[in-house]
């Protein structure tokens, strides 16, 4: 015979141990998993792992912690600001180079940043 769902029952849950909790968080505040699919693979509601959250994340990830989102839209700002500062400083040197008539960037850079400085010579 085929039970009828009881919505008006309580849904019990079974207890989970400190080093269950403690993994949960860090794969949440890790990002490698959501509250949501943590939530139905332990079985645990939701509102109990943004408790654990709460309670077992260390201070500074409860201080400093940031949205996923936002941590990579700040490194991908970083990252836009230090290209920029890369193509400044090989524009400078290529500018020494032709003015100098010296090639700094063999003697002093690595061979990468060398080709592309003298890519850049050849532009001109």
């Amino acid at each position: 015979m085929k039970q009828e769902k009881e919505p008006w029952r309580k849904k019990f849950y079974q207890k989970v141990n400190l080093e269950t909790k403690l993994l949960v968080v860090d794969q949440i505040l890790n990002g490698q998993i959501s509250e949501n699919r943590a939530a139905k693979k332990y079985d645990v509601p939701r509102t109990t792992i943004r408790y654990w959250i709460r309670i077992y994340s260390t201070l500074n990830q409860q201080k400093y912690g940031m949205s996923k989102d936002k941590e990579i839209k700040k490194l991908k700002e970083r990252i836009k600001a230090l290209e920029f500062m890369k193509d400044f400083q090989q524009d400078v040197i290529g500018d020494m180079e032709i003015i100098t008539g010296v090639d700094l960037s063999k003697k002093s850079l690595p061979k990468t940043l060398a080709n592309e400085i003298a890519q850049k010579r050849k532009g001109f």
